[in-house]
């Protein structure tokens, strides 16, 4: 990777506590239940008429949601070949991806191409080359929070879409726990590799400055963060290091920012249920249209 690009906050520490929170949310579980819902439909829309179908996943991380939309498009279109370029950071993450792919027999029919970098470094690697191929399906899941310029971003990715093209976006709800933390502990929480906190509601006022038509869809979800207040807890400490983007949370913050965090985990972010604080992790899936 150039020296001037950029790296990636999904390694070492951080990459480990990322996989736990997977683990402990149940987010990918609850994301691969919506796609089911609402892809057959779209990717009808999108590959009515084609004789190829070609998809760009950004930020894929391990791709196991990636994965999961691949063999629901090769469902629609069985007999309509399919190309998959991934754009993934993490090397560590890629890997992964790889290794998925060598043990899955549908996907071993679909090729791959890898770009281990940045998104805003894979859109200056494009048009440095002035080879900006068109994909039917571009997806950027829990990702645009590390992007420098927002609006520029969406602008090329939506640039990328071919006739009846979709960018689906996802990320954390407008006033769910999440965006409650974050904006609340901005100057705390921002300024490492999320340099600007952003929920559905800055991706919505972007999308209307740009003129882009959409249709924006909730997808609840909670988790149990009970263990977060157990100051003798690995596991809690292991939640509150991704949830704040730190590897390791107890070391990062004050004392009084941590008790101020930990207290508004407790009283705006979470409801109590069965004696568990349960945080509100809604999340928000937008379809913008080419």
């Amino acid at each position: 990777m150039a020296a001037d690009e950029k790296q990636t906050c999904y390694q070492g520490v951080y990459l480990n506590s990322f996989q736990f929170y997977l683990e402990k949310s149940g987010e990918h579980a609850v994301l691969r239940q919506y796609v089911e819902k609402i892809l057959p439909g779209e990717f009808q829309r999108i590959g009515a008429g084609k004789s190829s179908l070609d998809v760009l996943g950004v930020g894929s991380g391990g791709g196991e949601i990636d994965a999961h939309m691949l063999s629901l498009l090769q469902s629609s279109f069985p007999a309509i070949p399919i190309t998959a370029d991934i754009v993934e950071g993490s090397s560590a993450l890629v890997d992964k991806f790889k290794a998925m792919v060598a043990k899955t027999a549908n996907l071993q029919k679909i090729p791959f191409t890898w770009h281990i970098m940045h998104s805003e470094d894979y859109e200056k690697h494009v048009k440095a080359k002035g080879d900006m191929k068109k994909f039917d399906f571009i997806h950027m899941i829990q990702m645009i929070y590390y992007v420098d310029n927002l609006a520029e971003t969406i602008k090329f990715y939506h640039s990328l879409l071919k006739i009846n093209g979709r960018l689906m976006i996802i990320i954390e709800a407008g006033n769910s726990g999440w965006d409650i933390l974050w904006k609340t502990y901005n100057k705390d929480l921002c300024g490492n590799e999320v340099k600007e906190y952003r929920a559905s509601t800055e991706i919505l006022t972007c999308l209307k400055s740009l003129g882009l038509k959409y249709e924006e869809y909730s997808i609840p979800n909670s988790f149990d963060i009970t263990e977060c207040f157990d100051l003798s807890s690995g596991s809690g400490e292991c939640l509150l290091s991704f949830m704040t983007a730190r590897d390791h949370f107890s070391e990062s913050f004050s004392p009084e920012i941590r008790a101020g965090m930990l207290d508004l985990l407790r009283t705006k972010c979470s409801t109590e249920k069965d004696g568990k604080l349960l945080f509100d992790s809604t999340l928000s899936c937008i379809i913008v249209h080419a």
